[in-house]
């Protein structure tokens, strides 16, 4: 892979954080979209993040798990629906693997 080259500083911008499932459901007229409703400890409650997983995983799968996203992005419509975050996994079709702690941790524990 020979993907440009960034500095620490372009890096430290992104901002991972663990966020619990609360709800997830496939959106509707779509094949790969998955719209979970995501526990990052917040004030203002839960986000809003759509994902295209749906060939790797059902909805009801995802409830109550902690998964890695990236949570400063600025906000998406995608699909007629505001997507505030990105599901931060690796791989894909066989490979495909979800970040997840190793144990439970706080909504919202910001990775370093």
């Amino acid at each position: 892979m020979n993907k440009p080259k960034i500095s620490i500083d372009e890096f430290s911008k992104i901002e991972v954080s663990i966020g619990t499932v609360r709800a997830a459901e496939r959106v509707p007229e779509t094949d790969k979209l998955i719209k979970c409703t995501v526990d990052f400890g917040e004030e203002g409650g839960p986000r809003t993040i759509v994902s295209g997983i749906a060939a790797y995983t059902e909805p009801e799968a995802l409830v109550g798990r902690q998964l890695a996203y990236v949570t400063n992005l600025e906000p998406r419509v995608i699909k007629g629906i505001e997507s505030n975050g990105m599901l931060f996994a690796v791989g894909s079709d066989e490979t495909f693997a979800f970040l997840t702690p190793d144990r439970e941790v706080p909504s919202g524990t910001s990775a370093h």
